[in-house]
């Protein structure tokens, strides 16, 4: 265990974040998510949900500030509805690590996908809310 590192974070999930580069991408994506299928480098992270872990990974992980959305989420498919409360949640985690409003895109699902497939790694969390999934891009560190 480490100082200063949450118990949530893996050791697995260190070296992902660590091994990142600026405008490298990760997905923390719902239990539902064919992640397997996605992507290679896939993490396992079950029993914990996505706004935990963003608690987590956000005091370690600089969002990327030279895009207009380092944040980006699924869009609906025709015929369904967001529920409202998963975007919520997932900013009441991420806004005490994050200056600026307005950082979150909404894409289509297969655009997603194809994001998801380039990814540097997908995080296979217990989170099973529908459209649960997110992509958080990195950012340069700033020097201390």
């Amino acid at each position: 265990m480490l100082k200063g590192i949450s118990p949530l974070i893996s050791p697995e999930l260190l070296k992902v974040l660590t091994s990142m580069g600026h405008g490298d991408e990760i997905v923390l994506a719902d239990a539902h998510f064919p992640g397997e299928t996605m992507n290679s480098k896939t993490i396992r992270a079950d029993g914990l949900k996505i706004p935990d872990l963003l608690k987590a990974i956000l005091p370690l992980f600089e969002l990327d500030q030279y895009v207009n959305y380092p944040l980006i989420m699924m869009e609906a498919v025709k015929g369904d509805q967001l529920d409202p409360s998963v975007e919520e949640s997932y900013l009441k985690s991420i806004i005490p690590f994050c200056e600026r409003l307005n950082i979150l895109e909404r894409i289509d699902r297969f655009a997603f996908y194809e994001r998801a497939k380039n990814a540097f790694a997908v995080v296979m969390t217990g989170e099973t809310v529908k459209y649960g999934n997110i992509i958080l891009k990195k950012g340069v560190t700033p020097s201390v």
